[in-house]
């Protein structure tokens, strides 16, 4: 009687994965997701991960069990247990969490993000300069559940910094770049500046369906934005205090009109 040959459940050894992970972080139609956090919240947002792998299946089947029980089943389908020496020249930064995947990006147009008809606000970042800041801007966003996130200047907000950043929340709210501020341009959408000499914000007044846009903490809002906004708006801040953190400006504005157009819950209910 003859046996079947055991399975082979040694990690792979595909040199070819190192050239396709650099190509697909170059690739205006993938995005690279390093770590489980951006590969968990991709999945929970119908991303169509393409491959995913890992230097270690057990641990990450322990971790996405623990941090990310409604997708361990898809996780554990999904990545390929690879020898941790390829894994480790996938990225310039190898994750702790030991997982990195390919998925295709989802392609917005800024004009539909305009166009939403939510009472939500839109983001602009005009020319962000640091890729994980932006990144935390897009997971800001996404957890107050506006209507997009545009940016400007010659950074792609998809660019695995970015994503990385953002812990993958691309795939929850739209983000795209604009080719030019003329496109912000829409009849309900008022356009409001954040700028240290704009009018104190006043949460209640801001219009539910808001462009609000934010410069880089050192040169703020360029001219031109300035000129076409409807209004400018400061965050109240303590005397000698020069700027926020861009992805603390964000936050703070986003959260204040989230707060202020939403009726609070009762305490009770909270410590309940």
């Amino acid at each position: 009687m003859t046996r079947e040959p055991a399975c082979d459940h040694r990690p792979v050894q595909d040199g070819s994965l190192i050239p396709r992970f650099g190509r697909a972080r170059r690739d205006p139609a993938l995005a690279v997701l390093e770590g489980l956090h951006p590969l968990k919240h991709a999945l929970r947002f119908d991303a169509d991960v393409l491959e995913a792998v890992t230097r270690d299946a057990g641990e990450l089947a322990r971790l996405s069990d623990e941090l990310a029980p409604d997708v361990s089943a898809r996780i554990r389908e999904l990545a390929r247990e690879i020898e941790p020496g390829i894994f480790e020249r996938l990225v310039p930064l190898p994750p702790s969490t030991g997982v990195i995947a390919i998925a295709e990006r989802r392609h917005v147009e800024p004009a539909a993000v305009l166009a939403d008809r939510r009472a939500a606000p839109v983001v602009v970042l005009e020319d962000p300069r640091d890729l994980g800041n932006m990144g935390a801007c897009v997971r800001v966003a996404a957890a107050a559940d506006i209507a997009g996130v545009l940016t400007t200047g010659t950074h792609d907000p998809w660019h695995p910094d970015a994503l990385r950043g953002a812990a993958g929340l691309h795939y929850a709210v739209p983000v795209a770049r604009l080719a030019a501020l003329e496109q912000l341009r829409e009849p309900d959408r008022p356009l409001l500046a954040i700028d240290p000499d704009g009018e104190p914000l006043q949460p209640a007044e801001l219009p539910a369906r808001a462009v609000l846009a934010f410069g880089t903490e050192r040169h703020g809002l360029s001219p031109e934005l300035i000129e076409q906004a409807d209004a400018r708006v400061s965050i109240p801040m303590q005397a000698g205090v020069s700027s926020l953190n861009l992805a603390t400006s964000v936050a703070a504005v986003l959260f204040a009109w989230r707060l202020s157009a939403k009726p609070c819950r009762p305490a009770q209910e909270i410590v309940a």
